[in-house]
């Protein structure tokens, strides 16, 4: 007698008893079907569109670098605003007293201190006998028995502020105050982008004159807020460039603080004579 077939062989449990699933069969680009593509984010995570941070090979993006000061080009302008200025410069050894009158006598000088501002800026450079001396040699009538005091300051975050100024016997501050101003902004490459304003600091005596020029090319340029004061003894420019102020707006910066700053500095660095 024939012996019936074995019955089939059922199919082997999963684990916990269920079915095996069915093979699946392969889907768009070769992806199984009931499967997200590949690089596509898993069920129940929403789709995100674009690139993100990094995206297509490129770094994450962030605010532009700050500009980095030059500090050789700042002390150059300050130095030369108290140079040659439609032929009034300064730094003469002898005026004509006859033509011009007599000149104030001599009560002050200028220092150059190790720091400035109770100590916010260390000097980094005295440049009187270097810079200084074009000060010194070139010829202005309105000013007699002139010594340059030259100064570079470094202070947090890569600020930079320069002292150029000189003592001596002057016949009009006020006007040295003006050309002092005048000769930053007819300075090579310099453009007056705020014009000059007198202040008056509480408690200092003295009118402080503030302007703001930009220097450089025409893609790459930096501003530079200056100020001046005059009187019968001493006169001074003061620039003080910060990262902030280099590259932003020139009417944003803040004229009236830079002359109570400048008034400080004179009262810092302008010293009696004495003997």
């Amino acid at each position: 007698m024939s012996m019936p077939p074995p019955p089939s062989q059922p199919p082997s449990p999963q684990p916990y008893g269920g079915p095996v699933p069915p093979p699946q069969q392969p889907g768009a680009f070769g992806a199984p079907q009931g499967f997200p593509p590949q690089g596509h984010p898993p069920y129940g995570v929403p789709p995100q569109y674009g690139p993100g941070p990094g995206g297509w090979g490129q770094p994450p993006t962030g605010p532009p670098p700050k500009k980095k000061l030059s500090s050789g080009a700042i002390v150059a302008i300050v130095v030369g605003s108290l140079v040659v200025v439609a032929g009034l410069g300064y730094g003469v050894k002898a005026g004509l007293d006859g033509v011009m009158g007599g000149f104030p006598e001599a009560t002050h000088k200028l220092v150059v201190p190790k720091t400035l501002l109770a100590g916010e800026y260390t000097l980094a450079s005295d440049l009187s006998d270097s810079q200084g001396k074009e000060i010194e040699d070139t010829p202005d009538f309105t000013v007699k028995d002139a010594t340059a005091a030259v100064g570079q300051y470094d202070g947090e975050d890569d600020s930079v502020l320069v002292l150029s100024g000189l003592y001596g016997r002057i016949k009009s501050g006020s006007s040295t105050r003006s050309s002092i101003l005048r000769g930053a902004a007819t300075e090579k490459d310099s453009k007056l982008v705020v014009g000059p304003r007198d202040f008056t600091p509480a408690g200092y005596g003295v009118t402080v004159r503030c302007q703001v020029t930009t220097t450089g090319s025409v893609l790459d340029r930096t501003n530079l807020p200056m100020c001046a004061w005059g009187d019968d003894n001493t006169a001074a420019a003061v620039a003080l460039v910060t990262l902030e102020s280099a590259s932003g707006d020139p009417k944003d910066i803040d004229l009236e603080d830079l002359a109570e700053k400048t008034a400080k500095i004179r009262a810092e660095v302008r010293k009696p004579i004495t003997g």
